[in-house]
């Protein structure tokens, strides 16, 4: 077995939920969303956890989340900060926000030499998603540009109280083709549907597989990301608000063929706090799942 990181993207504020919904109780005991990944992710074989978050958010989150879970895990935290670039670039003036969740992953660069796992804080993946992408990132050579997914079947991934977002994935044998970012997905009369402009619906197949952004690398990767930092910063680094994200510089090696997506498919249900109307909705599914012995209860005993 090796060295397994989990990376875990927690710097963003939840602008529709209204407030910073990772420490957010949602469990039978006070557990976050954020614990069940950790928990799932021990289980799995990784030993390592590495929290990307904002400075001033430093005290309340080691004080909900990493005091006691440096019980069971090696915590680290890294920071995102907009004025972390490379040399020869400065950020420029009025630019308040940093530059995306390429630029994050970036950050935990100096503490990570292992094959690693790329999640969101706010998002339930269940067990059997981390037990997939650590049973490929253990068969996987560090040195190469094989990298993974896991993927849910659309059916489980929607909210009941408004729309979402979603990466349909074009898959081959197995593999990641591409992409599509479709940004207004909701059920209209028992029928998965887009739209693009809000009137012309388009249906889903319930099974088509999206991404839910978790992603398993090599160390390989870290290099991928900073060299396309710098040429995003050379193009954009004088925009206020552009964005680098993490899948920028997988999109390109893709269709380059430079690297590998293997497509792992997941059957459990992905959840999250999407709108303030859906913790109700996860709080029972978590209290249901401690009762049926899926999750032990208090989760970290």
């Amino acid at each position: 077995m090796k060295d397994l990181t989990l990376i875990v993207m927690a710097a963003g504020m939840g602008s529709r939920y209204g407030g910073l919904k990772q420490l957010d109780p949602v469990g039978p005991n006070g557990e976050i969303i954020l614990d069940y990944s950790v928990f799932d992710a021990k289980k799995a074989g990784f030993n390592k956890v590495v929290f990307i978050i904002r400075e001033d958010i430093k005290d309340e989150f080691h004080k909900v989340i990493g005091a006691h879970m440096t019980k069971h895990i090696n915590v680290e935290y890294a920071f995102q900060k907009v004025e972390n670039l490379p040399s020869d670039f400065t950020v420029p003036e009025g630019r308040e926000k940093p530059w995306g969740t390429g630029q994050a992953v970036i950050s935990a660069a100096d503490i990570v030499d292992t094959p690693f796992a790329v999640i969101n804080a706010d998002d339930f993946y269940g067990a059997e998603a981390f037990k997939l992408i650590a049973e490929q990132l253990n068969n996987t050579d560090n040195a190469t540009h094989d990298y993974c997914m896991v993927g849910y079947y659309l059916k489980n991934t929607l909210s009941d109280n408004g729309h979402v977002s979603r990466g349909q994935c074009m898959i081959e044998n197995g593999y990641m083709q591409s992409i599509k970012e479709l940004t207004h997905i909701e059920r209209k009369d028992g029928i998965i549907k887009y739209t693009e402009d809000e009137t012309n619906w388009l249906s889903l197949d319930e099974n088509t597989i999206v991404s839910m952004n978790m992603w398993g690398f090599t160390p390989t990767y870290f290099t991928e990301l900073q060299n396309d930092f710098v040429d995003f910063l050379s193009r954009r680094g004088t925009e206020l608000k552009s964005e680098f994200y993490v899948l920028d510089p997988l999109n390109r090696m893709i269709k380059s063929k430079q690297a590998t997506v293997r497509t792992l498919e997941s059957n459990d249900r992905w959840f999250g706090v999407t709108y303030p109307e859906d913790k109700p909705e996860v709080t029972a599914e978590l209290q249901k799942m401690a009762d049926n012995g899926v999750y032990p209860t208090p989760l970290w005993g």
